[in-house]
């Protein structure tokens, strides 16, 4: 034991499907190359729609609140922020997901660790 408190026994066979499996990955990405200038300008658009649409939608949500049932709280600074944190909450989980996923098209995410 390594002293981590992880008493599971890792099989031979299972360390070589899972070290197969990373240099699958690798040479499929050393193959494809380096994403272009249009990948990154396509993945800052996509990010900036995942944080800019709930963030509109609160505003407008809260206006329309604001309109109908008046009160000293302005809900559309409320909506305001709470599509701002859902719209960067979406964008770091898409980024999140979107770096551990292959992009050959073969429709396998890369095993989790």
């Amino acid at each position: 034991m390594s002293g981590t408190g992880d008493t599971r026994e890792v099989r031979p066979e299972d360390r070589l499907t899972g070290i197969t499996g990373r240099v699958d990955r690798k040479l499929r990405a050393r193959r494809r190359g380096r994403p272009g200038v249009y990948f990154g300008l396509g993945m800052f658009g996509l990010i900036g729609w995942a944080v800019a649409v709930p963030t509109v939608a609160g505003i407008a949500l809260g206006v329309w609140i604001d309109a109908e049932w008046p009160s000293r709280y302005s809900w559309t600074l409320m909506l305001l922020f709470a599509g701002m944190t859902l719209g960067c909450w979406n964008a770091w989980h898409w980024m999140q997901r979107e770096g551990r996923a292959p992009h050959d098209g073969d429709g396998v995410e890369a095993p989790r660790r």
